[in-house]
């Protein structure tokens, strides 16, 4: 079986839109676990699919989220139709306020549960949306693309793929989905849809990819729940559980399980309260009366009579979870108190996972996670899963998303194995762009995509130098220096004076350097004629030098001169 060769990125932008063609750009999701979106374009038009986040890793200190890059779309934004959002997860419409803020009338469409999630978010950021509610079977034409919702199972409710067709072709994105044969909501992948489309016939198939490595088919999300019952009865003090804020049906295990076992539920992280409310309020999650309690009433019980249910599952720095395992949370833990993570591990979040279940570990719980019991299924079609879909499409072209460069390329080998030729499936990074012509997708150039960071209340203005210099601070350290020249002489008046912070050095080591520094600013300065740059440019080098040859250190290094 040959496999398609991946990630080849052309180094021109990409012609202008022959008719009858549709064009494809994914502005994220290739080649990395978040901030999903994908812009297709036909007749002069634009057709978003999600709009979504990526969360920051160690090598990004500071940082919020991450956007995907709108510059492509900036001019064009009364081009777009509609942003379409298959499902409630921050990494599918977390960044819709983000482009909202560019053009605040653009219709989102989505189903109930997706749209109630993105208004309350819209309303934290005093924005009043343009909301088109769908299901399952709705069709919709916005604008130039006509297109048809189908019912796909995945770890939060009401999530849908979309069929989009113009006189081009038709596209068909899965967003996030998996094939769980015994659902909680009872709602199922509609493969029956998938097989209509396949037999009109599905000329791009855009494919999950986020399990494409593992085999076989995933376990029924119904499993956990026995296994949640074993270690509720097994607990006989506090229990904690940590969770995405969006898993509802993660949660309703939980519930269930609490009311079962004579516990009383408090939701803790706002994010949590706020979704579990609206899930509620919708008919998504079911809450026996008397079950819920809020966090002052949660105190007053005994540990016995409680289950905490919080964020945090994936060791964000500032969520409940990873307060309460720093001894920061107003929450506290201890011996005999159970903690169970019920998520599976994001990629990127091991060490901060890891972190977590340790300091939670330190303090005397027993932490019950996916590496020692059964807590958590996936919401990602798993290989076979995949191979089922792709037999049931038989989809002519094929373009593996929403996944890290390995798991694209696995679910291209799969696709390659169901009998999509290997020169029909295209394996690319975001920014290529993807031409749908004759029946046939090609890659045709490629469009700026580059990380958006969100940090604070700035958007885009953190460059990757700014991050570079954060991580030399956090890792090496900082050295000033600091000396003043007399404008006249061209020699030094005073100085240099050295502040270091972060370098575990006594203060005399920098005496070696202090006379150097002196020695090497005399000879470049021209009395009368001082070019402070050209002092400043030479301090930094003399002290480089000495820093790495005397300490086998790379800290920053800034160096100040004055003149009188």
């Amino acid at each position: 079986m040959t496999v398609p060769t991946p990630f080849a990125r052309p180094t021109v932008p990409p012609p202008a839109l022959v008719d009858g063609t549709m064009r494809i750009v994914a502005l994220g999701g290739l080649g990395e676990v978040g901030r999903n979106m994908a812009v297709l374009e036909h007749g002069g038009q634009l057709l978003v699919i999600d709009c979504g986040v990526l969360f920051p890793e160690e090598d990004q200190p500071g940082v919020d989220v991450i956007l995907p890059d709108f510059s492509y779309i900036s001019g064009r934004l009364d081009d777009i139709q509609a942003v379409i959002l298959t499902h409630g997860h921050e990494d599918h419409i977390g960044a819709v306020p983000y482009l909202l803020r560019l053009r605040p009338d653009v219709p989102l469409v989505g189903s109930r549960l997706t749209l109630a999630l993105i208004e309350a978010k819209l309303t934290e950021h005093h924005i009043a949306p343009v909301l088109h509610q769908v299901a399952e079977g709705d069709h919709a034409q916005l604008g130039e693309f006509s297109c048809e919702f189908v019912a796909v199972n995945h770890s939060i409710p009401d999530a849908l793929a979309v069929a989009v067709t113009t006189t081009a072709g038709t596209v068909l994105h899965t967003g996030d989905f998996k094939m769980d044969q015994l659902p909680l909501d009872g709602r199922m992948t509609d493969l029956g849809a998938f097989a209509r489309l396949g037999e009109r016939g599905v000329d791009l198939f855009m494919v999950d990819s986020t399990n494409a490595e593992v085999p076989g088919f995933l376990a029924s999300e119904r499993e956990i729940g026995p296994v949640l019952d074993s270690v509720f009865a097994a607990s006989h003090q506090r229990i904690v559980v940590a969770s995405f804020a969006s898993h509802v049906h993660r949660v309703q295990q939980v519930l269930d399980a609490a009311a079962r076992h004579g516990r009383r539920v408090a939701f803790v992280g706002r994010s949590m309260v706020r979704n579990m409310a609206l899930a509620a309020d919708l008919g998504y999650l079911h809450v026996p009366d008397g079950l819920l309690v809020d966090a002052a009433q949660a105190d007053a019980l005994t540990s016995t009579e409680v289950v905490l249910m919080c964020t945090g599952s994936q060791g964000e720095p500032m969520a409940a979870l990873s307060r309460i395992a720093k001894g920061e949370h107003k929450i506290r833990v201890g011996p005999g108190d159970t903690v169970i993570l019920a998520s599976s591990l994001i990629p990127g979040n091991e060490n901060a996972v890891f972190s977590v279940i340790n300091g939670l570990t330190r303090r005397g719980a027993r932490v019950v996670h996916g590496g020692n019991a059964k807590v958590h299924v996936s919401g990602h079609a798993s290989a076979g899963e995949l191979l089922t879909c792709y037999n049931v499409v038989r989809p002519k072209n094929v373009m593996p998303v929403h996944g890290e460069p390995r798991h694209l390329v696995a679910n291209a080998a799969l696709a390659v194995a169901s009998g999509v030729p290997t020169e029909r499936v295209v394996v690319v990074e975001d920014g290529v762009v993807i031409d749908l012509r004759d029946g046939r997708a090609s890659v045709v150039g490629a469009v700026p995509c580059d990380y958006v960071y969100v940090d604070g209340a700035s958007v885009g203005l953190l460059t990757e130098s700014e991050l570079k210099d954060r991580l030399v601070l956090g890792t090496e350290g900082f050295l000033s220096f600091f000396v003043v020249i007399d404008e006249e002489t061209g020699l030094v008046a005073s100085g240099p004076h050295v502040v270091a912070r972060g370098i575990a050095e006594e203060p005399g080591v920098y005496e070696e350097i202090r006379a150097q520094i002196v020695t090497d600013l005399e000879v470049v300065a021209t009395p009368g004629a001082i070019d402070v740059h050209q002092l400043q440019q030479t301090m930094r080098r003399s002290v480089g030098r000495w820093v790495w040859g005397s300490l086998r250190r790379r800290p920053m290094i800034v160096s100040v001169v004055a003149t009188v």
